[in-house]
């Protein structure tokens, strides 16, 4: 069935144009549960309800399988209508959650699900009384925030909020409640995590150390090195996304398409020849290049991390500033500041940011300066 618009794109403003979508629904949901199918004459549907005095004497015709339809979807469009009175908490995340599939990556989903399993967990312990959807409000929304941040970290309990804020206003668009409450409560202020660069020495010892004690470690840091990529982003990586005839790859980015970057000589070089190999292999895997990993993005990703602690972290006495993001930063501040040597800092960002991927000049500076990448001349004779 199309999409009923009705007159509505003559109504400038969202609240004006829900409303008469909303007199649509009501309409036809009335028009469902009295039994109207779409698909054949509702001629007698008419004359029954234009005619009360007659109603009984009229003989209902046969259900069809069409009409049976009608019926189910009126049933289950009636709950979503009056889901404000009959939504558990429970009921109504599970609908918002399933409503956010294919809308959010698939890490994103599973952290929704796993916060608001939560959320639903600790209104069970602290607020019994509340049963359905319409009593939860600001207020205890609020507690459960403070509470996780009490028992983690402000950070922690931002990206709660954030991850309740969204839901909630699936259930907003969706009538289930009146109001996205949880947008107006505020974000706190957090002290951002920041993995600092390595030195040119630390970065040159822990290559030669991996060439021997772990070459497939050292490929998966290059390809953060030299292409710039995210951890997760070459986890993503399967075999089809390397091109070596075009020396290109593709990836997809955080809350991004599919990007496409150049592969360098000093990374194409280390890359076997991969034509032979099925093209929905993951190039990383536990064994080594090109093969099958039953395992979520975050798994993962988290199995990298934790075998760089173990083989690099905990032998050269790193610190928890110190990750797999840090080569990141490390090669990224090198070459920038390889480039500022021989033009402009304009002219150097607007190469970098070509190479990095970065959407705006103002998003590269701002990395930049986080990173400390630019650094100033020594300005000694100014303080003589």
């Amino acid at each position: 069935m199309k999409n009923i618009s009705g007159k509505t794109n003559r109504y400038k403003t969202k609240e004006s144009r829900y409303f008469l979508l909303r007199l649509y629904r009501k309409r036809l949901l009335k028009l469902l549960q009295q039994v109207y199918n779409p698909f054949e004459d509702n001629t007698w549907l008419l004359e029954k309800y234009s005619d009360q005095s007659t109603e009984n004497a009229i003989e209902k015709p046969k259900n069809t399988n069409n009409e049976v339809k009608a019926v189910k979807m009126s049933e289950e469009a009636s709950v979503l209508e009056d889901g404000k009175q009959k939504l558990t908490p429970k009921e109504a995340l599970e609908y918002a959650l399933r409503l956010k599939t294919n809308v959010v990556g698939e890490r994103t989903l599973v952290d929704y699900k796993s916060r608001c399993e939560l959320f639903e967990k600790w209104l069970t312990e602290h607020s019994k009384e509340t049963e359905t959807i319409d009593k939860v409000d600001k207020r205890l929304v609020s507690g459960f925030l403070n509470d996780v941040q009490l028992r983690t970290s402000p950070r922690n309990r931002n990206n709660y909020r954030t991850c309740l804020s969204s839901i909630f206003q699936v259930l907003e668009d969706n009538d289930i409640i009146d109001k996205n409450f949880v947008k107006s409560i505020n974000t706190l202020k957090t002290n951002p995590k920041r993995n600092k660069t390595y030195t040119e020495k630390q970065h040159q010892d822990i290559f030669e150390y991996l060439e021997e004690k772990d070459p497939l470690l050292l490929l998966y840091i290059k390809f953060v090195s030299y292409n710039f990529l995210r951890p997760i982003e070459v986890c993503r990586l399967r075999v089809k996304d390397i091109d070596l005839n075009s020396k290109t790859l593709q990836f997809k980015a955080n809350n991004k398409t599919l990007k496409t970057k150049l592969i360098p000589d000093l990374l194409l070089k280390e890359l076997k020849d991969l034509s032979d190999m099925d093209g929905s292999l993951f190039l990383f895997t536990p064994d080594g290049i090109g093969g099958n990993w039953e395992a979520t993005l975050g798994s993962r990703s988290g199995y990298f991390s934790k075998r760089f602690r173990k083989v690099v972290k905990e032998p050269f006495g790193l610190d928890k500033n110190y990750g797999l993001y840090s080569f990141r930063h490390t090669f990224i501040t090198k070459l920038y500041r390889s480039l500022v040597e021989e033009t402009s800092p304009f002219a150097a960002k607007s190469v970098l940011m070509q190479i990095t991927g970065h959407a705006t000049m103002s998003s590269l500076e701002k990395y930049l300066r986080d990173i400390d990448a630019e650094l100033p001349k020594d300005y000694s004779i100014y303080l003589k």
